[in-house]
């Protein structure tokens, strides 16, 4: 080691094996030796008889990074020891931001990298750390707890796996119940949470939970606690979170335009500001987005409990054979390779000749009287509407009428008279399974697309849609 030079060594977590060589070296050769206390028995057996260490106990940084500076004018080898990783939450920044503000140009600063809590507590809980990772500590000793509610809130909305240092300690404890209500905005409840406490030392206590579960109460200054992402899950007691190599495996044999939508759904589903919402629902909501590039979907599509499931269930078992549509351009848009592969056969009665005569005798418009032919031949049919909302209220008329009884109704015509009201009245049927787009917004591609999140609920679970594109 040179003179006038300052080494700041990680540590690592505690454990003797997981000191690297290199800081078991600069710990060996040093003259001097600065540390809080407490982690001086990690390093005991390898110092020097003629070593002098330097101790202090918490909160003493600043006056520690003085004394290696005078040791170091001296002359003598200096080595400045953190737990974990230096530069991670310990003495690095302050020794360089020591030596600017001393002018000390001809000390040479060296930072040895170890093994951070996160890390060491990662590998015990499994792969948790596995995509974009940030770190957040909850002690406002340093920083402004209303800077680190911003950090918490933009972790937590960009879908990041969250390591919390210092989460509580005894004059601290509300930090961490209000960390877990932002997250709890974000997350699903069955999100995993690991928390290990002394991690790689005798101590050691590794727990793994959820986020619905987590009890603040069992946490304490020695616990590191990481939070998975939207892809995170557990599995055979272990953490795990992808990081999309054997997902991309699974994806290379589709074809190019099934590739494309996967990665768009991927997109969107990370995008969505409550992605806690029942899973049936999120599936019509992603075609949705997916079709429009419209986020305020989230906020006026509309589906019964379980709307999507039922109606998937009861195609898949027979019981559902026939969707009608209030226009043509609804029928080109349902997947054909999904109607095939579920015996299921999409119709549109708006150019049936009996249109014209049935239009003219009752003096209404022919997407009515198409409506009114389809109840006569399919009054269980699944009904899908993009555009008409005269046939939409000519459906709602033949329900209350006793001469339709649909399986389910889409509702998303489109325009500004009559619109909001024919789905103000579709909604009055309770007990019929509804997507509903409320307002004016709608179209014949937005009824074709929840169709088709009907027909695929399936591949809903593993995000893999447009087998059938």
């Amino acid at each position: 080691m040179d003179k006038h030079k300052i080494v700041v060594a990680g540590l690592g977590p505690g454990g003797a094996e997981d000191i690297t060589p290199a800081v078991l070296e600069a710990v060996r050769t040093a003259d001097v030796v600065v540390g809080y206390k407490y982690y001086f028995q990690f390093i005991e057996a390898y110092l020097r008889p003629e070593t002098i260490c330097i101790d202090s106990g918490m909160k003493k940084e600043r006056q520690r990074a003085e004394e290696a500076f005078r040791y170091a004018l001296e002359g003598k080898d200096v080595c400045v020891i953190s737990s974990g990783d230096a530069g991670i939450y310990g003495m690095a920044p302050l020794i360089y931001e020591m030596k600017r503000d001393k002018g000390a140009e001809h000390i040479e600063i060296e930072v040895l990298p170890g093994i951070s809590a996160f890390q060491k507590a990662a590998s015990l809980l499994g792969c948790p750390i596995g995509h974009d990772l940030c770190i957040i500590s909850l002690s406002d000793l340093m920083t402004p707890w209303a800077r680190i509610e911003q950090r918490i809130t933009a972790a937590a909305s960009a879908d990041f796996v969250t390591a919390i240092y210092n989460p509580k300690s005894h004059g601290r404890y509300w930090q961490l119940y209000r960390l877990l209500e932002i997250f709890g905005q974000y997350r699903s409840p069955e999100t995993p949470i690991g928390y290990v406490r002394q991690a790689g030392r005798a101590e050691e206590q590794v727990t793994l939970t959820t986020l619905t579960e987590f009890d603040p109460e069992k946490i304490d200054m020695f616990t590191v606690i990481l939070i998975g992402n939207s892809q995170s899950y557990t599995w055979e007691n272990h953490f795990i979170t992808p990081r999309g190599y054997y997902r991309e495996e699974e994806t290379e044999n589709v074809k190019l335009g099934q590739s494309i939508m996967i990665e768009s759904f991927r997109t969107i589903a990370g995008e969505l500001k409550c992605p806690n919402i029942p899973l049936d629902h999120k599936w019509a909501l992603l075609h949705a987005i997916h079709t429009t590039a419209d986020f305020e979907m989230e906020d006026i599509l509309y589906t019964d409990q379980d709307a999507v499931r039922r109606l998937h269930e009861a195609v898949v078992s027979g019981k559902l054979k026939t969707v009608i549509t209030d226009v043509t351009m609804v029928v080109s848009g349902i997947r054909k390779g999904a109607l095939e592969r579920l015996g299921v056969e999409a119709k549109c009665y708006l150019h049936d000749p009996r249109v014209p005569e049935l239009a003219q005798r009752y003096g209404i418009t022919r997407t009515q009287a198409g409506i009114r032919l389809a109840v006569e031949e399919h009054p269980d049919a699944l009904f899908a509407f993009g555009n008409a909302p005269t046939a939409l209220i000519e459906l709602c008329d033949l329900i209350r009428k006793g001469k339709a009884k649909p399986s389910g109704i889409i509702a998303s015509p489109v325009g500004f008279v009559n619109v909001c009201e024919s789905k103000h009245m579709a909604m009055s049927f309770r007990h019929t399974p509804k997507i509903v787009v409320r307002g004016r917004k709608g179209g014949s591609n937005l009824a074709a697309t929840l169709v088709n999140s009907i027909l695929t609920l399936d591949d809903a679970e593993q995000l893999r849609p447009g087998r059938d594109v």
